[in-house]
């Protein structure tokens, strides 16, 4: 089963680029939203039904994004098996896209399948960088040159659509595994004026669609490894998720979303 634990991100689909910092990063909106989850395709019918939540906040901390995602699943397989997954996943990332700390659990029922954190910095905006593991055990991984952080890399994504980009290819690194940097390829569909939303923060704000897939890069399959399509408002909230797991797609919906003042 393909990785469960990133997606927008929301970094970052948390997305993963390196935004033109200063001038992005200020558009960047703290918010907290609710998304629920349900089956949206089955590959090869081993996993009949599912359903899920997850939760994202952002919190502007002044100098830095905090970031939570908790995504919580709930499948059953054709042998009648019922399968709850969680996976807890957070970060912090300096504002300037050159820092970030990181916390990753993931369980299956009560067992728990992977746990990665640790710290990353680059040497400079768009330089090479290094992470530090603390967990699964203690390493160092080398990051190559133009290397993004989730936030900074979401920045990107945005920025590129505003420049009227439609493809983007970018290393990513996001703390969801310990084997180090992704390689993300972006497509960008549509973006311009304001879409049909029933939430007030976001009727006025550009907006496109975007798949984001993962790669790892020490792998030859042309396969990746997650994908996620979703709709980028300009402030970096996210809307109509389509988590792509491999045998397994699961659609996801926002339910509530809190955009609070502007201001750490």
């Amino acid at each position: 089963m393909r990785r469960l634990a990133n997606c927008v991100a929301i970094a970052t689909l948390a997305a993963p680029l390196a935004f033109m910092h200063a001038s992005l990063a200020a558009e960047m909106a703290a918010h907290s939203a609710e998304y629920d989850l349900k089956l949206e395709t089955s590959r090869g019918g081993d996993i009949i039904s599912g359903s899920g939540h997850m939760s994202y906040e952002v919190t502007d901390a002044c100098d830095g994004w905090a970031t939570r995602q908790r995504l919580t699943m709930d499948l059953t397989n054709n042998g009648g098996q019922d399968i709850h997954m969680l996976s807890d996943y957070t970060t912090y990332e300096s504002k300037d896209g050159l820092k970030l700390r990181f916390h990753m659990k993931q369980t299956t029922d009560t067992a728990v399948t992977s746990e990665v954190a640790g710290d990353a910095a680059l040497d400079r905006t768009g330089g090479p960088g290094v992470v530090h593991y603390t967990l699964p055990e203690a390493a160092e991984k080398k990051l190559p040159a133009g290397t993004l952080f989730p936030t900074m890399h979401t920045d990107a994504i945005i920025e590129g659509a505003k420049a009227g980009k439609r493809f983007l290819a970018l290393p990513l690194f996001d703390g969801t595994s310990a084997t180090g940097p992704s390689d993300s390829t972006v497509v960008i569909n549509g973006w311009g004026t304001p879409a049909s939303t029933d939430w007030a923060p976001l009727k006025p704000l550009p907006s496109g669609r975007v798949r984001i897939a993962f790669f790892d890069p020490s792998q030859a399959s042309q396969e990746p490894d997650y994908e996620v399509s979703l709709r980028y408002f300009n402030n970096g909230i996210a809307d109509g998720l389509s988590m792509d797991f491999g045998e397994f797609v699961m659609a996801g919906k926002l339910v509530s979303l809190n955009v609070p003042k502007p201001g750490c």
